[in-house]
């Protein structure tokens, strides 16, 4: 059986709980197939760590002994390309390049040859806490974020684990329309399409755990069988806006990539020019922050404008808007409860919901 875990951006784990338990998934022990479906299937996760141990750690010798008596022979092959990232707090061994370089020789006791060092190889993520340390192998490779799809991006483009969260945190029912009406590069009404339609946000990419000597490739490929057979052939409305025509060519080459154009009707449109579909339905988007874009001259006009459109075209809908404070949701004139935080591009943001 596997130790692993999921993590995804600060603030997102409630959602990326939720997940977990939504797909049997509780995370801890499990198997092959576990590990597999939860790389394929997870939609707000960045990676995912299988644990290969924890033990005291006060001494360099004692590291290297204890850490190459792991199941080395497992993960990776003699002389494998492998990169360490060592995080240390409040213990004895906080020198973070010895660190790696004992662990270097522990892997070379074990499979009889050194580890290269490679940007593209294995992660090994050591952190040391107390003096007790905890070593993990990244199963995903390449973040969980980056699909494949997304090669044209707008302005501020939103992280596609990010974008997925927050849809899945803004409660949406998957039937009803769905509406984004600061679409960018399209990543929001993306996900959307990708969840309503049931489409494994990892399908057609490659994991860390391929090159494992424990890879079995029958059990993955029974996997991605069963996540393509529980697509869904269509799914309900959504509307993606602009007022970028860049932005919204972008979208449009994103969807493609994707496998989701036919699902998502995009236009190039100002707010205050949006025709939501027949409802009730979402709004689920991302606004410029002002800060982020340098347009705050603007920025409180054009949450006003929003405000104003919310009120008018869309009554009894739910939206959800990520944004960088309860200061610029006030200018909508709604009434906005505060949901989770997270971190986009390095600012702080928070997804605010309400019923207009």
């Amino acid at each position: 059986m596997l130790d692993y875990s999921a993590v995804g951006a600060p603030g997102l784990e409630p959602v990326l709980a939720k997940e977990l338990r939504d797909l049997g998934l509780g995370g801890g022990p499990g198997s092959l197939r576990d590990l597999y479906r939860a790389n394929l299937l997870l939609r707000s996760a960045d990676r995912v760590l299988v644990r290969m141990g924890r033990f005291p750690a006060h001494a360099f010798p004692e590291l290297r002994r204890k850490a190459s008596r792991l199941a080395w022979k497992s993960y990776l092959k003699p002389g494998q390309p492998v990169v360490f990232r060592v995080h240390s707090q409040r213990s004895r061994l906080y020198h973070e390049s010895a660190v790696a370089e004992r662990m270097a020789g522990a892997i070379a006791d074990s499979l009889g040859a050194p580890p290269q060092a490679g940007k593209d190889g294995q992660l090994i993520d050591v952190r040391l806490e107390s003096d007790l340390c905890t070593i993990s192998l990244d199963s995903s490779g390449a973040p969980l974020h980056k699909r494949g799809y997304r090669l044209a991006t707008g302005k501020a483009p939103l992280r596609e684990s990010v974008a997925a969260g927050i849809v899945l945190a803004s409660g949406w029912d998957r039937r009803s329309p769905l509406l984004d009406p600061f679409c960018g590069s399209g990543t929001i009404p993306i996900e959307a399409a990708l969840l309503a339609k049931n489409i494994a946000p990892g399908r057609g990419r490659r994991f860390a755990f391929m090159d494992w000597p424990v890879f079995d490739r029958g059990a993955w490929e029974a996997v991605c069988a069963q996540a393509e057979k529980e697509e869904a052939a269509a799914g309900p409305k959504i509307m993606a806006s602009d007022r970028d025509s860049g932005a919204i060519r972008a979208a449009q080459d994103n969807a493609r990539r994707a496998g989701v154009a036919g699902c998502i009707e995009f236009s190039c449109r100002a707010v205050s020019a949006v025709e939501p579909p027949p409802g009730p339905g979402w709004v689920v988007t991302n606004p410029p922050y002002g800060v982020r874009l340098r347009q705050s001259n603007d920025i409180r006009d054009l949450y006003a404008q929003f405000g104003r459109v919310l009120r008018a075209q869309c009554p009894g809908w739910h939206v959800s808007v990520l944004s960088g404070g309860p200061r610029l949701m006030s200018g909508t004139g709604l009434s906005f409860a505060q949901g989770i935080s997270t971190m986009n591009g390095g600012l702080p943001v928070r997804l605010a919901s309400c019923l207009v």
